[in-house]
């Protein structure tokens, strides 16, 4: 699929005059250079092994072999690509002096974001709706999140978010790119990308509103709707021990999900023209490296089954 964005957007390099994008990355801050470096680096590093190491847990963790983990692990998967895909040509451009990257690399890095990015917000919707059924109809948890649900759900998401990819990915390639070429971006994104087009960017541009709409604003509502039931299905339980036990089975989740959006939000609810480069860094960072980042930690420090596998694993390892 992915060749075949490609090929599609090789027909379409004709067209343009630009062959390769300079991405301005922070070289306005020249004196934070070698912060950001470090700061980025150890992050990546962090998101990576953590990540990684949610992964590991989960396929040969027999006792993780359960809906809420098998999302878990696909989360995992979706925080690996977004921030691959991002971060080492950000610290590229960070130790080096212009930060260039051809057509095609920029094209590829815009279609492995985003569809990363709108797998995973389609993936917290259903991990909202798993923790529903869990804490809502705990007696049908079984039932209802079957292995072949489970299954399906999460092809449904990488399926989505594939053609979500594909469409802003092939709808930028028909955009005619004449100069200047400096992306004044970390990484190729879809608002600075359409601000140096000197084509009509009408279609791409009503297109990003709408994936706003339906993979912003629509999914944040359904994961609303089953936090509503989840409150209100923990409020009517008599014992306190009980809800404590309730809330802590979806609290992860919900932090993952407050850092998440507010990036999202700020990120991408405004139209293009309306672009701030400075905000959509900062926004950038928090959803693309600290999300990725924090995500294995959040999950790991506050849940005791994935303590418990880890202990395990570590055990076999020093026997």
């Amino acid at each position: 699929m992915v060749d075949l964005v490609l090929s599609m957007m090789m027909l379409n390099l004709n067209q343009t005059e630009v062959t390769e994008f300079v991405l301005e990355g922070f070289s306005e801050h020249p004196g934070l250079r070698l912060f950001l470096t470090g700061c980025f680096l150890s992050l990546y590093m962090m998101a990576l092994m953590g990540n990684i190491l949610i992964i590991a847990l989960v396929t040969f963790s027999t006792g993780l072999h359960n809906p809420m983990y098998f999302f878990l692990c696909n989360l995992a998967t979706m925080d690996v690509i977004c921030t691959s895909s991002v971060i080492p040509k950000a610290l590229v451009g960070l130790v080096s002096e212009e930060n260039t990257i051809s057509f095609k690399g920029c094209m590829s890095q815009l279609f492995f974001l985003a569809w990363s990015a709108s797998s995973e917000l389609l993936l917290l919707t259903v991990m909202a709706y798993d923790r529903y059924v869990a804490i809502c109809f705990p007696l049908h948890y079984s039932s209802r999140m079957s292995p072949q649900l489970c299954g399906a759900l999460a092809m449904v998401v990488w399926f989505i978010g594939l053609v979500n990819a594909c469409v802003h990915t092939g709808l930028m390639t028909r955009l005619s790119f004449c100069g200047p070429k400096v992306i004044t971006h970390f990484f190729c994104e879809i608002p600075p990308l359409l601000l140096l087009s000197c084509s009509p960017t009408y279609v791409n541009s009503i297109l990003t509103l709408v994936a706003d709409a339906f993979f912003v604003g629509i999914n944040f509502m359904l994961t609303l709707l089953s936090y509503g039931y989840i409150i209100g299905s923990i409020l009517r339980m008599r014992s306190a021990e009980g809800k404590r036990k309730a809330f802590s089975t979806c609290s992860s989740h919900l932090i993952v999900v407050s850092v998440y959006y507010s990036s999202m939000f700020c990120a991408y609810i405004s139209p293009a023209s309306s672009y701030s480069p400075e905000r959509s860094k900062v926004t950038s960072v928090l959803y693309s490296i600290l999300s990725p980042t924090l995500n294995p930690l959040i999950y790991t420090l506050r849940n005791k089954d994935v303590k418990l596998a880890l202990g395990r694993i570590l055990a076999s390892f020093s026997h």
